[in-house]
């Protein structure tokens, strides 16, 4: 890790600077391949799945004797494991429901929300070198919760054309309606245009790798919704001298081992403790199969001092981690202070870990900074709401002046006239 001790202020953002990559080539080579599946369809969709995926897939849908056979492959405990977690998220989630409440603002003037669902979603659910069939929960059951009609599932297969029996399980479990074998960009385009069988959705939610994030935000200019912009992975640990070396390098190499260009961060105000850490994951890195990829993410993290706890406060906010971890013995009252992150976890034995799979809350979360404008995926996400009111004539006239005024203010004498034919009509009832 490269270790910074008290740096000043204005040096953190070069600090903490992310990954980056040639985004202009990147959303060219992406755009190419948007635009041959909107113009040549199911063609285009087998085509770049051979080529990226390794597979020549005919039918693309998962029918039920696939779906009922993978989920006799799967592990009893996990099937276990996979329904707890679920019954976190659902319960969660759950408490999320919005209540609709009518306001009248004045007299006779009664306002009020009412939430919709977005009656068709997509999720996007990697499966290369690592089968998310835990984002398949967190996307999914807020979706169900929220009463959208279609819930449809794109993941890649494997060089077999089958889906990781896991995923598939767990699709079962929460109620996705139609899962297909598409990944990478030709997920997003299935699914932003409509492509054969697969449906055109009004929103997308789902992670992915630099040309899967490519893919969404593209179509999200003119042909469908997203979640949210996303980058890779990022975790910051926040610790003091209470701190565990131990869990802090378990914590960091549970975000470096999802790919080469996460960004794990440990911010602290005792210098030993970073030597420690350091100790702790030259031993663990040894024990992970993923030991190559978590080496190239930790050779580009970041170990910095500030002596001062606000100091330490201040530096997260700016820099807005997807995951912050607090570690420190005052941590309920740090946490207070957090303004910027997507989900944060707190004290000595909540690990990062807890949120990704089976606490409740939910892991599609802002990266890159992103969690200074975007919360992560959540009931809202699912839902649009609609503004109603209602006028009575007695309200017409309290608030009807107000409004001319304002129009004609505005030159907008179309608006007042809206208005004013209308209080004539009181006035001649009465």
């Amino acid at each position: 890790m490269k270790t910074y001790i008290n740096p000043e202020e204005n040096t953190w953002d070069d600090i903490l600077k992310r990954p980056l990559f040639n985004v202009g080539e990147l959303t060219q080579q992406v755009q190419v391949i948007l635009n041959d599946i909107k113009t040549s369809g199911i063609k285009a969709i087998r085509k770049y799945t051979e080529k990226f995926d390794g597979v020549f897939i005919s039918d693309i849908a998962v029918g039920q004797e696939e779906i009922t056979e993978a989920i006799n492959l799967v592990d009893e405990t996990l099937k276990e494991s996979i329904l707890t977690a679920a019954g976190n998220i659902r319960k969660f989630h759950e408490s999320q429901i919005p209540q609709t409440s009518k306001i009248e603002t004045t007299p006779g003037v009664i306002c009020w929300q009412k939430p919709v669902p977005i009656e068709k979603v997509g999720l996007y659910i990697p499966g290369g070198s690592a089968p998310l069939f835990s984002t398949v929960l967190m996307l999914a059951i807020p979706a169900k919760i929220a009463g959208c009609k279609e819930i449809i599932l794109c993941t890649p297969p494997d060089k077999e054309g089958k889906i990781n029996p896991a995923i598939l399980f767990a699709a079962k479990v929460v109620g996705v309606t139609k899962i297909f074998k598409l990944g990478g960009i030709q997920a997003i385009g299935a699914m932003a245009y409509g492509v054969d069988c697969v449906p055109r959705v009004n929103k997308i939610f789902g992670p992915g790798n630099q040309y899967v994030m490519a893919a969404k935000q593209l179509v999200s200019i003119n042909d469908v919704a997203i979640d949210m912009p996303a980058g890779p992975s990022e975790v910051a640990v926040m610790a003091d001298s209470g701190a565990n070396p131990a869990f802090i390098a378990a914590d960091l190499l549970s975000q470096a081992e999802h790919g080469p260009d996460s960004q794990v961060v440990l911010i602290t105000n005792d210098a030993l403790l970073i030597g420690q850490v350091e100790q702790e994951l030259t031993r663990q890195l040894n024990e992970l199969p993923r030991k190559a990829i978590a080496e190239k993410a930790l050779a580009n993290s970041q170990a910095i001092v500030l002596n001062d706890v606000q100091a330490m406060i201040n530096l997260i906010n700016s820099y807005a981690p997807e995951h912050l971890i607090i570690s420190m013995k005052n941590y309920l009252e740090v946490a207070e202070q957090i303004t910027n992150a997507g989900s944060v976890f707190l004290g000595n034995y909540t690990p990062e870990s807890a949120g990704d799979y089976a606490s409740g809350t939910n892991h599609t979360l802002p990266t890159n900074g992103w969690a200074r404008s975007f919360s992560g995926v959540n009931l809202d996400s699912y839902l649009r709401k609609i503004t109603f009111q209602e006028i009575t004539s007695e309200g017409m006239k309290t608030l009807g002046p107000v409004i001319e005024t304002m129009a004609a203010a505005e030159q907008l004498n179309a608006h007042k006239n809206a208005v004013t034919v209308r209080l004539n009509d009181i006035r001649k009832s009465n």
